[in-house]
């Protein structure tokens, strides 16, 4: 049986510390600034950790919290109404890589999971100027 990615990371405990760690380091470092400026935005910071936990949970293989409370694990409708720049991207894969590596997780799996929150994240960018608004 091949192992979930979320048992890689250490299973739920270790992947609330990792979101921990993330949040923690946006709201401290100047790589997150801006991703504090979009979480402040929205419905905070201190719901956003709750909620990346539901979400990474389940995209990672374990309980789909998220999708249990939304109905859904739709990452493009959850972010279609921010202005995500390729900057706020890097940003937050940069943020995300500090947290990996302060929980000390490497090796193949974690640089398959760099990989696929890279597509991720650069699928995320919009040319939203605001808010819900496009670009002329």
């Amino acid at each position: 049986m091949t192992k979930k990615m979320i048992d890689h990371i250490g299973g739920e405990k270790l992947l609330r510390k990792l979101v921990e760690d993330f949040y923690d380091l946006i709201e401290t470092i100047p790589e997150g600034k801006a991703l504090r400026k979009l979480h402040l935005r929205g419905h905070g910071l201190d719901h956003v950790r709750t909620e990346q936990f539901n979400f990474l949970s389940g995209f990672l293989g374990g309980r789909r919290y998220y999708e249990e409370k939304y109905g859904h694990m739709d990452i493009k409708l959850m972010h279609a109404h921010i202005p995500i720049s390729e900057q706020d991207a890097e940003d937050w894969l940069m943020c995300m890589d500090y947290a990996l590596v302060k929980n000390k997780l490497d090796g193949v799996e974690i640089d398959k999971l760099r990989k696929i929150f890279r597509r991720i994240c650069l699928l995320l960018v919009n040319d939203l100027e605001g808010w819900g608004h496009h670009k002329n």
